[in-house]
Formats: C-alpha cells, sequence, structure tokens
C-alpha cells in the first residue's frame, strides 16, 4: 500500500512549514501545520505552552496531538521536537514517507532568531549547537529520505523532494 501522507521533519527554521505549502500545493495535498494544531487545541502560543506547563508537558502534549492526526493526501509539518514523541513518530511511519530536511549547523544558526519565541524546547543551559547534536540522530533515524539543504533555496529543496518521490 502506498504511503498517503508526506512528513516533513528537521530543525526549526529548516523550512518545514514553507517548503511544506508549496510541496502540497505542487502536488495536490492539502498542508497540516501540527504547531497549529496544538495551539489551537491549547489555546495559546507554543512559547506560553512551554512557559507554563514546562517542557516535558510540552513534548507530550506535541507527541498526542501527532499521534492522533488522521490525514490522508497531507504533507505534515511537525515541530522539530517531534522526535521525542516515540507514539507520534511510530504513526507516522504507518500513515506516510518521513522526510528529514537536513540543515548544517551553520546555516540553521544563521536562519534562526529567537529561540524561546519560536516555542523552541530547549532543556536548562542547552545551546542550540548541543540540541542540533542531539536531535540529528534521531531525525536521521526515523527519516525514510533525507533531503540536504546545502546550497538549496525553496524551489530547489521541493525538486529534490519530487525528484526523491517520483511526484
Amino acid at each position: 500500500m502506498k504511503k498517503e501522507n508526506i512528513i516533513l521533519i528537521g530543525m526549526p527554521g529548516a523550512g518545514k512549514s514553507s517548503i511544506g505549502v508549496v510541496l502540497a500545493k505542487a502536488i495536490g495535498y492539502e498542508f497540516v501545520d501540527t504547531d497549529l494544531l496544538i495551539q489551537a487545541r491549547e489555546g495559546c502560543l507554543l512559547s506560553e505552552i512551554i512557559e507554563k506547563e514546562g517542557r516535558e508537558r510540552f513534548v507530550e502534549i506535541e507527541n498526542e496531538v501527532n499521534a492522533g492526526l488522521d490525514v490522508k493526501r497531507c504533507v505534515i509539518a511537525p515541530g522539530g521536537s517531534v522526535i521525542y514523541g516515540i507514539e507520534a513518530m511510530k504513526h507516522f511511519q504507518e500513515i506516510g514517507t518521513i522526510v528529514y530536511l537536513k540543515l548544517s549547523y551553520e546555516d540553521l544558526a544563521k536562519r534562526l532568531g529567537n529561540l524561546k519565541g519560536r516555542g523552541v524546547v530547549l532543556k536548562e543551559g542547552q545551546t542550540l549547537k548541543d540540541l542540533y547534536e542531539e536531535r540529528t540522530s534521531l531525525y536521521e533515524t526515523y527519516a525514510d529520505l533525507t533531503i540536504s539543504e546545502k546550497n538549496r533555496g525553496i524551489e530547489e529543496t521541493l525538486q529534490a523532494i519530487r525528484d526523491e518521490l517520483n511526484m
């Protein structure tokens, strides 16, 4: 059976939402940004959830929302911390093809501004470099396909995904 969804994973700032919207339009799929679903469910911003509830509870909420996603023919852009949710990632493996948008640490550092304002899940004292190193192997573990964004803009990355998926 052909998997009916495409799930884009990667670090915050890797372009999951930007590329996801364009990809969905290009292949006639719907687009789902699960951070927006979390905000709608909780009635506040991601950064507020992390501030009020704490990092661990945020990851639980994110896991619940993503594991419960019931969609077909969608490009799904979950938050960068989705890979901490085992149930969510198992669910994604069942319902779609997982594409890791890989960005070098240097390019990522250039793209990202205020991490806390973005709702990025950081442990106390953790740096962006620490987070990058912690998550990279998890992204690689879950990915069905890895697309390097090195020297690629949105259009080039989009074309690379389409070429790999034959879409």
